[in-house]
């Protein structure tokens, strides 16, 4: 069925079917309607693995940023290898320039890439409680077609078969960066993605609601409003909004009106502190303050300047680093706070984030088995 009129019966359908009947429709091939065996782990859950992409180009990234990002992506590649394996996409022509700066700890997996961006790229892993794993393709589009994408569009296949899970094929366009959970039935999603017209049109908050939570295995969807037209991503969840824990979440706060996040991070703070868990829990709220300043050298329109942005691996979290003393510190202290028995590293990634993404947007954790 072509995705105009899928969606169509989808949006038409939404109000009265239930969750497994949504699921069904925009699964290939459909998944049993009724239930799903399927859950999306916290972050904070053991990893098998970290996978990323060493996917920047000249084309994209210029003359100047290109080594910069490159040497990012290193630093991070490297940094995640010392508390659990890393996979490394590379185009085939960039194997020798990729294994120069990870050395032998990372492993190399070719694979033809357009851009780094592998959270959104990559598939949504999955696990259920026999112990076996899944990957969801989303159908990567360019975050809406506003970026060529014909390599990254496969990328989700390429990890899946990899990784020897098996994969979920969907209607649905999603990012992995638009969805985060605690992996106790809660899921935090942007409005102004996730409903976006350029992803799914047509498609309501009910129908996407629906289907999502057996997809994911969620009971609770908090929707925040995001903003959309700002940023390639639409406003993505992973810049706003992480689960440190069930019932713990650390929000992003701009403290200059002059940018477009000012009135937005706010709203999403009034949302969480007002919003229940799957469990019925209030949410502890914790408060991530973009830096006030950050290094000239590769500042501009797109840098993308916020500490919520960070991943957590096995024994580790990896956060930013802007040159604001002031603000890194306070991320620093809060994160230690909620990863109390994790490692915190905080590493320069300017240009990564002149590309106007971060750590968590460059990393995709692989689930150990249940």
């Amino acid at each position: 069925m072509r995705r105009r009129r899928l969606l169509k019966a989808l949006v038409a359908g939404a109000a009265g079917s239930a969750a497994g009947d949504a699921l069904a429709a925009v699964t290939h091939p459909p998944l049993p309607a009724g239930r799903s065996r399927w859950r999306m782990p916290d972050e904070a859950a053991p990893h098998r693995r970290t996978w990323m992409a060493f996917g920047a180009s000249r084309q994209l990234w210029g003359r100047r940023l290109l080594p910069q990002v490159q040497r990012n992506l290193a630093t991070i590649a490297v940094a995640v290898a010392e508390h659990e394996p890393v996979s490394l996409l590379v185009p085939p022509a960039e194997v020798r320039r990729a294994r120069k700066l990870v050395g032998a700890g990372v492993e190399l997996v070719t694979c033809p890439l357009d851009d780094v961006w592998i959270r959104d790229t990559g598939p949504v892993f999955v696990v259920d409680g026999d112990g076996s794993t899944a990957g969801i393709d989303f159908n990567f589009n360019g975050w809406g077609n506003k970026q060529a994408h014909a390599a990254d569009a496969r990328v989700a296949a390429c990890v899946t078969r990899q990784a020897k899970a098996r994969s979920i094929a969907t209607r649905l366009v999603l990012e992995g960066g638009a969805i985060e959970v605690d992996g106790d039935g809660t899921a935090i999603l942007t409005e102004s993605c996730v409903l976006n017209d350029n992803r799914n049109p047509g498609l309501s908050k009910a129908a996407l609601d629906a289907a999502l939570k057996p997809l994911l295995g969620l009971k609770r969807i908090i929707w925040l409003p995001g903003i959309a037209g700002r940023d390639i991503t639409d406003g993505h969840t992973d810049f706003y909004a992480r689960f440190a824990a069930p019932g713990v979440v650390v929000a992003a706060l701009e403290p200059d009106p002059r940018y477009f996040d000012y009135r937005v991070t706010r709203r999403h703070l009034e949302i969480l502190r007002a919003a229940r868990d799957a469990r019925g829990r209030r949410l502890r709220v914790a408060v991530l303050e973009a830096p006030r300043t950050v290094r000239p050298r590769f500042a501009g329109a797109d840098f993308a300047a916020g500490y919520v942005n960070f991943y957590v691996c096995n024994g580790a979290v990896l956060a930013p680093a802007f040159g604001d003393r002031r603000a890194h510190a306070a991320a620093k202290a809060t994160l230690r706070e909620l990863f109390p028995q994790r490692d915190v590293m905080q590493i320069d990634i300017d240009a990564l984030a002149a590309g106007g993404g971060g750590i968590h947007c460059a990393t995709l954790q692989e689930p150990a088995p249940a």
